[in-house]
Parts: C-alpha cells; sequence; structure tokens
C-alpha cells in the first residue's frame, strides 16, 4: 500500500494541488480472521484477483516463487482450499471497493494530509472477507439491473423536469420515495401506473415517471464515489434535461444536496405501516406456498392505521400480490379459513387460504379420479388373472407328465 501510495505521489502536481486534495486512504486490511496479511504468513489476497477472479491452481501457484516459508506452503495451501475451494469468482472493482468502505466508519476515510501514523490503533483494521465482496457484487447486479427496468419505464420519449420537483401534486408514493430513499420497493410500487390503460393513471404515470428520474440522477451521484465504474455506465444511459448541456461524465457533476422540500415524515410514517402488514402477508404466503393472488384481510385497532390502510388499500394489493383487502375493526368477525400474522398491537393482517368450493370442479375431479382408479384396478386384476391362470396350467402339466 506504501508502495502505491509512493509512486502516485511521484507525479504530484504542485500547481494544482490535485492529489493533496484527492487522494483518501482507508484503514489497514487484514483477513478475515483479523491477522495481519503477510507473505511470511502466506495469506495475502491480491485484490486484482478478487476484482478478476482466479481459479484454485493459479491461486496457489503463487506460492511457488514466494518467499513464504517452504515447511508453512502446505499449511498456506490447505487454508487457501478451505476458503475458496473453487477458486474467487470475479467480483469487479465496484464490489471491493465499496466491501472495503462499507467494513468502516467513514470518518476513518481520511486526506492524505491530515494522516498521522502515531495515530494508527491496532483495533483501526479491516476484516477482509470475501464472501462480504460476493454479497457486494450481488447488490452491484441488483442495482445494475433495477436501473436498468427504471430507465426502460422512462420510455424513448420522454424529457426530464429541469427544476426541482414539487412532491406535494404528486402521488403518495412519489412523495414518499422522494423523502426516503430509491428502493426495489418502489420500482414495485408503481408498476400498476405503467401496465394500466386507465386514462386516470396518466397523470400519476408522468410523475412517477419524473420521480424514477430524480430518484435516479441523485442516487448515481451519491453512490459514485464508492462505486465509480457501474454508476458512470449508468449516468450515462439517463436520458438528460432538455435545453442544459450535458457533461461528459458523472465525476463533473455536482454532488447532491438535500432538498428540505421533499421531506415527508408523514409519508414515512404512513408507508412503514403499508411495508408492515405487507411483510406480514408475505410471511404467511412464504410459509403456506401460497403462489396466487387470495384476499387479505387487516384488523385495524385504531382508527388511524385503518384510515392509513384504506388510503393506500392499491400499495398494499400491488406489493403482497393480493385479490383484495377488507379493512376490518375489532368488532368485526374475521372469515374463516384465514392465517394470523400480528403486525404490532394495532395492527393484525390475515390471508384467506381456504375457497369456497365449486360443487361442480370437485364433482368432476373426483369422477376423474375414480376413473382413473378403476382402470388400474382393472389393470391389476387383468394381470393377476394371468399369472394365476399360466400358474395353474403348469400344475396341469405336472401332474400329467410327472414333471
Amino acid at each position: 500500500m506504501k508502495h502505491l501510495l509512493k509512486k502516485k505521489l511521484v507525479g504530484y502536481n504542485p500547481v494544482n494541488n490535485w492529489y493533496q486534495s484527492q487522494v483518501y486512504l482507508h484503514l489497514m486490511i487484514h483477513d478475515k480472521s483479523g491477522k495481519k496479511m503477510s507473505k511470511s504468513l502466506g495469506n495475502v489476497i491480491d485484490p486484482i484477483d478478487v476484482i478478476q477472479g482466479i481459479t484454485l491452481e493459479d491461486l496457489q501457484d503463487k506460492h511457488k516463487n514466494s518467499n513464504l516459508d517452504p515447511a508453512k506452503v502446505d499449511i498456506a495451501k490447505q487454508a487457501q482450499r478451505d476458503d475458496f475451494p473453487n477458486g474467487i469468482q470475479q467480483c469487479g472493482t465496484d464490489a471491493l471497493r465499496f466491501s472495503l468502505i462499507s467494513d468502516q466508519d467513514l470518518k476513518q476515510i481520511v486526506p492524505l494530509e491530515t494522516v498521522n501514523t502515531n495515530s494508527i490503533k491496532e483495533s483501526d483494521k479491516i476484516n477482509l472477507d470475501v464472501k462480504r465482496v460476493y454479497g457486494y457484487r450481488k447488490w452491484c447486479n441488483k442495482i445494475w439491473h433495477a436501473t436498468r427496468f427504471a430507465i426502460s419505464k422512462l420510455g424513448d420519449d420522454y424529457t426530464p423536469p429541469t427544476t426541482t420537483i414539487v412532491p406535494e401534486r404528486m402521488p403518495f408514493s412519489c412523495q414518499w420515495i422522494l423523502s426516503y430513499q430509491l428502493c426495489d420497493t418502489f420500482i414495485e410500487v408503481i408498476k400498476p401506473y405503467f401496465s394500466s390503460d386507465d386514462p386516470s393513471m396518466v397523470s400519476a404515470r408522468g410523475y412517477a415517471q419524473d420521480t424514477l428520474w430524480t430518484c435516479l440522477d441523485y442516487g448515481l451521484r451519491l453512490l459514485h464515489p464508492f462505486m465509480p465504474f457501474i454508476t458512470e455506465e449508468l449516468w450515462q444511459r439517463l436520458p438528460a434535461p432538455q435545453h442544459e448541456t450535458r457533461k461528459n461524465s458523472i465525476m463533473l457533476c455536482e454532488y447532491p444536496s438535500a432538498v428540505e422540500s421533499w421531506t415527508n415524515e408523514e409519508a414515512e410514517y404512513e408507508m412503514r405501516i403499508v411495508e408492515s402488514a405487507v411483510k406480514s402477508l408475505r410471511s404467511i404466503q412464504e410459509k403456506e406456498q401460497v403462489n396466487e393472488r387470495l384476499a387479505g384481510f387487516a384488523v385495524a385497532r385504531t382508527d388511524n392505521i385503518a384510515d392509513i390502510l384504506r388510503r393506500h388499500e392499491k400499495e398494499v394489493l400491488t406489493l403482497a400480490t393480493l385479490s383484495s383487502l377488507t379493512i376490518l375493526t375489532e368488532k368485526d368477525a374475521v372469515p374463516p379459513g384465514c392465517k394470523e400474522s400480528i403486525v404490532n398491537e394495532s395492527l393484525s393482517v390475515y390471508l384467506k387460504l381456504q375457497r369456497a368450493i365449486n360443487v361442480e370442479k370437485e364433482r368432476e375431479k373426483l369422477q376423474t379420479n375414480l376413473t382413473e382408479l378403476q382402470n388400474l384396478s382393472l389393470v391389476v386384476f387383468l394381470k393377476w388373472s394371468r399369472e394365476k391362470r399360466e400358474k395353474g396350467d403348469k400344475m396341469v402339466k405336472r401332474d400329467m407328465w410327472g414333471c
């Protein structure tokens, strides 16, 4: 690490003072067990191997020309076989970079000119577990696919807003996400705006597009210092506002700052109620292995909770994939055949697992099963009769011929 830093300082330009203000250092990296990485221990992980991937065979070949004590080579190779039986998967730079950052307090990432080596503590370290990097690689893939999907919903003719958007006129989900953050929940909850041909959805669809574009633009710029490559690639695919000169790179864009008018604590609170109900309903669906839309019920023990669920019925239906949602009070009886999940002291949700019986359909099903059983019985009887007849013929021949 010091060697790489020295190479950067060789190119230091005192005129623009670039390196002094832009080079940041993170904590010392140790192996996953907390041991300092050392060639003498054979536990060094080359970041290039994590970025590009490497087979177990090539990983172990690195010990051939190393200065590792020959007596420790077998131990080091066994540790590699235990940790990386199939080698190291290709993770990419962004996943590795974000993994290192997420494993430490951002306050510990300091500018080069402020580094005081005497103040570095032994406990100030990052224990690098490649499995965590695998997790962030999946997260990078999720960001990639979610953003590509979101961009597809903007359409080829979409024009981004040229001024800061005003949430007050927007649907609830748009107000919430502007106050909160971009996540897959928002992408799911706005899908009906794009799949419906209802004329009343036109306005909501436009607001959803503006909100989606704004979230993507802000989100990619926020994430860029930590994941520079994937954010640059995706930002370049975003449509640019009209009558504005687009920057050549996301690196040249202004870093986002908070927009106070977007803060909406009420929307965040109401969405937490919605998400809690949805989470409980999904839990029932998972346990009961439900793969179809069923009727849902919610018993609200306060008027406020009941009102919130009534206003946001569409969001619950969409996120929980229900066929219907009925809001009940404590005085109302829950229909039979329902599975319950308690959300909190003010709310319980139910999923109706038993449907009304279609007599004709059930009769047809039973008749089909009866026919199949009769046919099977006939086959078994014929086979038994043939075997019995053949056995009887053999006994007659033995009596006649004595053999």
